[in-house]
């Protein structure tokens, strides 16, 4: 009987003693999280698209306390609303985010590029980068496999079945999350203006006679938009032309005099 009093006695003082050490182990351990990040977290879309920059929503709002507001930080996906509710936490305003569109850098359709060989593997635009320069020859093109569809959280893109090529629709917020699962650049993400936006729809660095040789509306370095442009907006290097966003205002003299149909208008 004393024995089993006694091994009692022992069990409770070391489960006391075991909780009072656990107790002072969590507080000196514990971790502080403000409760601001909650309230973030409650107003973000919840797709963790990384279209912000960050892993995630969580580690955005955990950002956005840190810094005491938003102060440059955006979450796309969220448009106007949800940055302004963020700021208002933090008793800010959020700055005006410049309208955006999404564009697909490459033209090279089933017509413009006809195919030269099939492709018959993995599913993927990455593996197939990593082993063919793509069914029509281009080292540059749109391989036509839905990396971007599949990165897509929101249902703003599609391969279109005939063309081959993706096709964005409105339900894009610019998280910019196809634009990191292209392995060639295609996707792109520009400012619109209040005419439109223009992009050059190719991608191919080959010089003009290489590049027409694959797909007939390829660029082919002519320069010819960089001369006509009266804002300095396009450069022509390595044979292909890049439009600057933040210079272009959309007045689309280039689309009109681009000799190859290289560079489009989009509304």
């Amino acid at each position: 009987m004393d024995t089993i009093i006694f091994s009692s006695v022992v069990l409770a003082a070391i489960g006391i003693l075991s909780a009072v050490v656990l107790y002072f182990v969590s507080q000196k351990f514990k971790v502080y999280e403000d409760p601001k990040i909650d309230e973030v977290v409650l107003l973000l879309p919840g797709a963790n698209c990384g279209g912000c920059g960050f892993a995630g929503c969580r580690n955005f709002a955990e950002n956005v306390v840190k810094n005491e507001g938003l102060n440059g930080l955006l979450c796309p996906p969220g448009g106007a609303t949800v940055n302004s509710a963020i700021a208002a936490i933090f008793g800010g305003d959020v700055q005006e985010d410049i309208p955006k569109m999404t564009v697909v850098r490459c033209n090279g359709n089933c017509e413009n590029a006809p195919p030269k060989a099939y492709y018959d593997s993995i599913p993927s635009c990455a593996y197939y980068n990593m082993v063919n320069a793509g069914s029509s020859g281009c080292s540059f093109g749109c391989l036509g496999c839905g990396d971007c569809v599949a990165a897509c959280k929101f249902n703003a893109i599609h391969i279109d079945a005939q063309q081959g090529l993706p096709v964005i629709n409105d339900a894009c917020v610019f998280c910019g999350a196809c634009k990191k699962a292209c392995p060639r650049s295609i996707i792109d993400i520009i400012p619109r203006h209040e005419q439109g936006a223009v992009h050059v729809a190719c991608m191919n660095k080959d010089k003009g006679g290489e590049a027409k040789k694959n797909c007939k509306v390829a660029c082919i370095g002519c320069k010819k938009c960089e001369k006509t442009c009266e804002y300095s907006a396009i450069t022509v290097d390595n044979n292909l032309a890049l439009i600057n966003g933040t210079l272009c205002t959309a007045c689309k003299k280039c689309v009109e005099g681009c000799p190859a149909k290289a560079i489009h208008a989009s509304a």
